[in-house]
């Protein structure tokens, strides 16, 4: 229980970041590896602390609309209520929350910022979510059934060492032997 207590936990705060997170699904596939969560559990968890997370980004960009300049503002009202004029409009955009190739971050802060209804935009996310991290999570397991003898045969050899402590050594000593050993590089 506490494991996807974690996971919520961890999939959550990556989730609340407006950029430069990891992908989610990449998250729960290492986190399935290193901690051997059950799959349907850790797809459930997932989508759950996704969505949850990417709430809670879509109602901050709210909060930040009085800290915007009014002519911004004037525009992305005009755009939020042209996206929700017309009912097909509408379910294209939750469609687009369901199986959209855009990051899903600006998709809530856009959605926060256009006073677009949160929670059917949630909830398609969420049924996105729960297929993908499915699929993601699927594939992974097949991959580490079939490939775990190859990567445990690969790095536990002494080559596999040798060639690892060799990069180590040149990563280190590289720069000391390009500058002629005088005095350290500049680091800029």
């Amino acid at each position: 229980m506490l494991t996807y207590l974690a996971v919520f936990g961890i999939v959550f705060g990556i989730n609340v970041l407006p950029a430069f997170g990891p992908p989610t699904w990449l998250v729960l596939v290492v986190l399935h590896v290193s901690w051997g969560c059950n799959v349907v559990a850790l797809v459930v968890v997932g989508a759950t602390s996704a969505c949850c997370g990417r709430y809670v980004l879509a109602r901050s960009a709210q909060h930040l609309k009085p800290y915007l300049p009014k002519r911004y503002l004037r525009g992305v009202e005009r755009a939020g209520k042209t996206l929700l004029a017309r009912r097909g409009q509408a379910m294209a955009v939750i469609g687009l929350f369901l199986i959209s190739p855009l990051p899903s971050a600006q998709l809530f802060i856009a959605a926060g910022l256009f006073n677009l209804p949160l929670l059917p935009v949630t909830l398609a996310f969420g049924l996105g979510r729960l297929v993908t991290y499915s699929l993601y999570l699927a594939v992974a397991g097949v991959a580490i059934t079939s490939l775990s003898g190859a990567f445990r045969d690969f790095f536990g050899s002494p080559w596999s060492i040798a060639i690892e402590v060799l990069l180590v050594a040149v990563t280190v000593l590289g720069p000391l032997v390009v500058a002629g050993g005088d005095e350290l590089p500049e680091v800029t």
